[in-house]
């Protein structure tokens, strides 16, 4: 579990393609890190498969399928968090990077010291998990939802998650990974199975 709060970031040094499935090496920027670890990756869950001056992952074709992962190339910026552990803060909200899915970006704005990002909800089916003011997890980091439309919802940036998170590189057209609250997928299953 995770609460979409960025500590670091780190470049891919290596991605490898094999039966469907990846290997992806990053940077160690997290320091102490064990085997079999959970860390963030963009959102993604990721389990510690190898351990040297880099964190190595390995994903299965469905997480490939689901997000944004397979775009990576060497030399980019991942969002890297570790998992949270009894006694921290919840200074996001509970992520527990499962992607829903990946969001094209439609648009991205300026306002005030701001960046309005505009994007495009995945399926009809996820529109219900948003909630005005609510939160959101895009690239692994907890926004607050400032707006819905019919296909689409927005999230204001403020200047100090540009400057610590990969969300400073991304552009009109890039696809990001979405997890959307799982407090709203929980509440959305009590109405629906409720006898």
């Amino acid at each position: 579990m995770f609460t979409g709060i960025i500590s670091k970031t780190a470049k891919v040094k290596n991605i490898k393609s094999a039966h469907g499935g990846m290997s992806l090496d990053i940077a160690n920027t997290l320091g102490k890190v064990k085997l079999g670890e959970s860390i963030s990756v963009n959102g993604v869950c990721s389990t510690v498969k190898k351990l040297n001056k880099n964190i190595s992952f390995e994903y299965m074709p469905e997480t490939l399928s689901l997000t944004n992962l397979s775009f990576l190339k060497k030399g980019d910026t991942v969002n890297i968090e570790p998992s949270m552990r009894l006694g921290d803060s919840i200074s996001g909200h509970i992520v527990l990077g499962h992607v829903d899915g990946k969001g094209e970006i439609l648009n991205i704005r300026k306002e005030g010291n701001s960046q309005v990002f505009e994007i495009k909800i995945p399926a009809k089916n996820f529109r219900q998990f948003l909630v005005y003011k609510g939160a959101v997890t895009v690239e692994g980091v907890s926004l607050t939802v400032t707006r819905i439309s019919k296909n689409s919802f927005f999230v204001k940036i403020i200047p100090h998650t540009l400057k610590y998170t990969n969300i400073k590189h991304k552009r009109k057209g890039d696809f990001v990974n979405l997890e959307f609250d799982i407090l709203a997928k929980y509440a959305h299953a009590s109405k629906k199975y409720k006898d």
